[in-house]
């Protein structure tokens, strides 16, 4: 029996925060970007990003336990902008709730801090 993309995303969303203990307990935390030809895409965020243990975090903890949950022979990449770990460019499955949450609030909050900075640019202005 195969499993499709979104079964496969729905199985690691929901076992997600079992398999992130680990990973929050050293001050990290997972984010699921998404799932293609059965490979499971991450990113390690907070102290894990970069760190120089990521790979094997990744998979010796994540994708070990990820196995031991949802089926023997799956693949997680810990997308690290290095072009062996890189997203597919197209056929990510990401559901649509799912879809751009983060990007908007940081672009809110991008746009609240442009904001303030032009508050304070012109007060700084203004007592010169």
């Amino acid at each position: 029996m195969t499993f499709s993309d979104e079964d496969i995303y729905e199985a690691v969303k929901h076992h997600l925060p079992t398999v992130n203990e680990y990973v929050n307990s050293h001050g990290g935390d997972i984010k699921l970007l998404g799932v293609k030809d059965g490979k499971v895409y991450i990113e390690l965020t907070g102290t894990c990003h970069g760190c120089s243990m990521s790979l094997m975090t990744t998979k010796m903890v994540v994708q070990r336990k990820l196995r031991e949950l949802i089926h023997p022979e799956l693949t997680v990449i810990n997308v690290d902008g290095t072009p062996e770990n890189a997203l597919p460019e197209e056929g990510l499955y990401i559901p649509e709730e799912d879809r751009g949450t983060e990007e908007s609030e940081e672009e809110e909050e991008e746009s609240l801090w442009d904001k303030a900075k032009k508050v304070l640019t012109k007060g700084k202005k203004d007592e010169v």
